[in-house]
């Protein structure tokens, strides 16, 4: 069987149960399946390569935006083979998922994918849009900007992030400039900064405040099957 290592927690999740006993490594930020007993090799910004390259694995699968260039450069450099994922949207996420999964030889198209598909192209057209701003980080405050997977997905179940048109892709905003942005809602989810009710809720203070699963939000993987139904379940929860 192939001997893969993952650098992402999405794609960890993908490959676990859709070809199971293909990992042997993945990274201390892996937790789904919770039951995944892998060798973990750092983070996803600083694992051990030379960790990864004692598992010699076949393949290592990365991703553009959540590891580092000279990481994986070293990877390639000690004759590992790295496939790049990237994915700025819904249906990217589903043509990367295809090919990571064609490349780690998983025998039939898993079960998940196709049920995931068939949630995304099944969402009703919201009533009503809002706005919203997306922090993803706190001292300093930064949002999602341009160009993220995270905002596609918010914009399919009707929310449109005020900074969508914003120069860089996670801008850091002081919050007093956020509130002053005027958003129906602000969306916290509870990964990389662990937002929660009360830490964050309480910088915006007379604005409806979603606090949603990080999981649901910024992975693409098992978890796109039930994110629509969670995700919307939130925003809603926001507004009563």
């Amino acid at each position: 069987m192939l001997r893969v290592v993952s650098l992402v927690p999405s794609l960890t999740e993908a490959v676990a149960v859709s070809v199971p006993g293909a990992l042997v490594g993945a990274t201390d930020w892996c937790t789904h399946p919770a039951d995944l007993d892998v060798v973990r090799i750092g983070g996803t910004k600083n694992p051990k390569t030379g960790r990864i390259v004692a598992l010699s694995p076949d393949l290592v699968i990365a991703n553009e935006e959540e590891n580092r260039e000279p990481d994986l450069t070293a990877l390639r450099e000690a004759g590992v083979e790295v496939l790049v994922t990237e994915v700025r949207d819904v249906p990217q996420a589903f043509r990367e998922l295809e090919r990571v999964l064609r490349a780690c030889r998983a025998p039939t198209r898993p079960r998940w994918l196709d049920e995931a598909e068939e949630a995304w192209s099944r969402l009703p057209s919201p009533e009503h849009r809002r706005t919203a701003v997306v922090p993803v980080w706190r001292r300093p405050w930064m949002v999602l900007g341009r160009d993220t997977f995270a905002g596609d997905v918010l914009a399919r179940l009707g929310v449109d992030n005020l900074y969508a048109t914003h120069a860089d892709r996670y801008p850091r905003v002081p919050v007093d400039d956020l509130r002053a942005a005027g958003p129906d809602v602000v969306v916290l989810p509870d990964e990389p900064y662990r937002f929660t009710a009360d830490d964050g809720p309480e910088a915006f203070t007379g604005v409806p405040c979603a606090l949603v699963s990080g999981r649901h939000l910024t992975w693409y993987g098992p978890s796109l099957v039930e994110a629509p139904r969670v995700l919307a379940g939130a925003l809603r929860a926001a507004h009563r």
